[in-house]
């Protein structure tokens, strides 16, 4: 199982990384490592991807049915171990070992946790929960100053490949979309969704940002995209906090 490890100067304390589409067992266009029971794979396929997820953590991840919203999942002491998975396109947890999962296959996955790794975070950012507030409602969850707190973008959808209408410039109008949006000669737009989540990050006083903008979209070895191929899996990013 090939995985991608953010580069950020996270604690020690702070586990983290993405999937990639090497090394399970689902057959094309799901090869291999598909994550995700909702694209139409083998769902024997997906419990024995996850279960080959779970071999590298250090108790069985948790999931998110993902639907563009700005709920955050919190997990604490008190978080049903039996629960229906819950609708919402983020979690927040202080709680040891318990790795949380979200899947993309273009949207960006936004890891954020503290300096002194005593709260992490892992959100779903499709354009529409950007919109609407998923990463403010989730910066809101944390009980520390926002300067304490470190974000890192993983591989999502990259400028060059992102093609968007004016209706999703429109839904970023609070931001300097100069910066964000190209203009193209069909009368769309390439859009740029690191530049999206940092420009609002910036806004929430969070400036140390790191990432390596790797592309879904041009990178088909190594990662699914929905807009490369429709009919296609998942990968997972996956945070989780150990013990001093």
């Amino acid at each position: 199982m090939k995985l991608v490890k953010p580069n950020w100067p996270a604690p020690l304390q702070v586990n983290a990384f993405s999937t990639t589409r090497d090394g399970g067992v689902s057959k094309p266009p799901f090869d291999s490592l598909n994550l995700g029971f909702h694209v139409g794979d083998n769902a024997k396929h997906v419990e024995q991807n996850r279960h080959i997820l779970n071999q590298s953590l250090p108790a069985p991840a948790l999931w998110l049915n993902q639907t563009h919203s700005t709920k955050v999942v919190v997990v604490d002491s008190n978080y049903p171990a039996c629960v229906n998975i819950p609708d919402a396109d983020a979690f927040y947890t202080k709680c040891h070992n318990q790795p949380l999962a979200i899947m993309t296959a273009d949207c960006l996955p936004l890891f954020l946790c503290d300096k002194q790794a005593s709260q992490i975070a892992v959100v779903h950012g499709g354009w529409r929960g950007l919109a609407n507030g998923i990463i403010a409602n989730t910066i809101a969850k944390f009980d520390c100053p926002v300067n304490e707190i470190l974000a890192y973008l993983g591989p999502a959808i990259g400028p060059g490949a992102f093609e968007v209408g004016s209706d999703v410039v429109d839904a970023f109008s609070s931001l300097d979309t100069t910066s964000i949006f190209r203009a193209k000669t069909n009368g769309k737009y390439w859009a740029d969704i690191f530049a999206i989540a940092r420009a609002q990050l910036a806004l929430l006083g969070i400036k140390t940002v790191f990432s390596q903008q790797l592309c879904t979209y041009q990178n088909a070895e190594l990662f699914f995209s929905y807009r490369r191929t429709a009919n296609t899996g998942r990968m997972a990013h996956v945070i989780w906090l150990t013990q001093n």
